[in-house]
């Protein structure tokens, strides 16, 4: 009976703290933004900054994903590892779409500017997603890995019909 009721309030904790935890990373990527935003003298360095750091997260995701799709072999350290920096990197980009750097060398589409609110929702489900995904690497379990892939992959598909050009 005990043993039960220990791994309910277990998992019951482990909901909790997933959640808390998203949180903490919506509210990362609010306080980073606005201070990332301020950086910038100009509209071309942030959308060289938002490129650099959109460069680097998806290098990083592809190696998790290649892990997911069998095509590199399954590593759980190397998961855990490529996961935190997706996540570290996932709350950088954000700020850099400000006013101004809509124009010159980017992909993103006027969208963004225009349905603020849903660029907004798209990368908040990111930051969630991306969340998920470094729990998942965190499990080693390879099975943990693949469903966080597809969900975060998913996410970025979403953004990108919607707000980045082909």
């Amino acid at each position: 009976m005990n043993a039960s009721r220990s791994t309910t309030q277990r998992n019951r904790m482990s909901s909790m703290f997933k959640r808390s935890l998203s949180l903490v990373v919506c509210s990362a990527a609010i306080v980073l933004g606005s201070q990332a935003q301020a950086q910038f003298a100009k509209p071309e360095d942030a959308i060289k900054y938002r490129k650099n750091a959109l460069f680097v997260m998806q290098q990083h995701f592809a190696r998790l994903a290649a892990m997911a799709q069998g095509k590199a072999p399954y590593d759980a350290k190397v998961a855990a590892d490529n996961a935190a920096i997706v996540a570290s990197m996932a709350v950088l980009p954000w700020a850099a779409f400000g006013e101004g750097t809509d124009k010159g060398d980017t992909k993103a589409k006027a969208e963004i500017w225009k349905d603020k609110d849903g660029f907004k929702q798209v990368n908040d489900k990111f930051l969630v997603e991306v969340s998920k995904l470094k729990t998942a690497a965190g499990t080693g379990k390879l099975d943990d890995l693949k469903a966080a892939v597809s969900a975060t992959a998913a996410s970025c598909k979403a953004c990108h019909d919607d707000y980045r050009a082909k």
